[in-house]
């Protein structure tokens, strides 16, 4: 009963999620910023209430008494430091290809490049842009707060530590399935092109959720799956093929093959 019942609330969480992307009857596209306004304002309520089903199961189980809501979640201040930073610097040794890619396809050298990432206008310019703050910001923090803060406390005390960490990402990329009744309905190709691209989306987030929550269990910490997230979604996938036919495709190839092998584990949590 224990188990039917997280996965309950689990399903229960991914549907409210989507729903609330769901709810809007709009002839827009998903991107048009008047549908993301409303989009934002559907999901951070559903965000917002999503702890609810964290606190009702650990006073209905009485799971870790001696804890506290914000801690099960990922919030609080002890090892925040090495929390934010060692999944993000993880993040850009396993992306190390993309980036070195990117760097050498940049028209800008690095000066540049720093220069213009510390501008206020450069950011105040991205905190504008609807689309920026969808990508960046909204679907990063709600998603990690829904499918990793808030299913993992309860999923993981039900099958155990390995089980949870391949099943908390199935609801995940199922979630992201609902994009592909937008692509139907807005005829963004056939329909087998469609089905295969929602195959290939529902792999590759299943494989960054699996990675999500191996941060997120072993900082304890919200924020490092939010920054890994909010990364992975600005460089996208890695665009494999292009490294294979780049100019400087050995140099490339060395820098992607080195990103998978280097990367070493966050710390611990205890």
């Amino acid at each position: 009963m224990l188990c039917w019942a997280a996965l309950l609330a689990c399903l229960s969480l991914a549907c409210a999620y989507v729903g609330s992307l769901c709810l809007w009857n709009s002839h827009l596209p998903r991107d048009h910023p008047a549908v993301i306004k409303q989009r934002f304002t559907s999901v951070l309520i559903v965000s917002g209430l999503s702890p609810l089903f964290v606190w009702l199961w650990k006073e209905l189980t009485g799971i870790k008494p001696g804890t506290s809501l914000l801690v099960l979640l990922g919030f609080q201040v002890e090892g925040i430091v090495p929390a934010t930073l060692l999944p993000l610097l993880l993040t850009m040794v396993l992306f190390l290809g993309p980036l070195i890619q990117l760097s050498i396809d940049c028209p800008w050298d690095w000066v540049d490049g720093l220069t213009v990432m510390f501008d206020p206008r450069f950011w105040a310019l991205c905190l504008s842009d609807m689309r920026w703050l969808c990508n960046h910001v909204t679907t990063p923090l709600t998603e990690e707060l829904v499918f990793r803060a808030c299913m993992l406390p309860m999923l993981i005390p039900c099958s155990g530590l390995g089980p949870a960490m391949f099943t908390c990402p199935l609801f995940f990329s199922v979630a992201h399935f609902h994009h592909v009744i937008e692509q139907l309905r807005f005829r963004q190709g056939s329909v087998t092109s469609i089905f295969l691209s929602a195959a290939f989306q529902f792999s590759y987030t299943a494989v960054f959720g699996a990675y999500a929550v191996f941060v997120f269990i072993r900082t304890g910490h919200l924020i490092g799956p939010v920054l890994c997230h909010s990364f992975c979604n600005y460089i996208d996938f890695p665009a494999i093929c292009a490294a294979l036919e780049h100019p400087q495709r050995l140099t490339v190839v060395i820098f992607y093959v080195l990103g998978m092998v280097l990367p070493p584990a966050p710390a611990p949590h205890d």
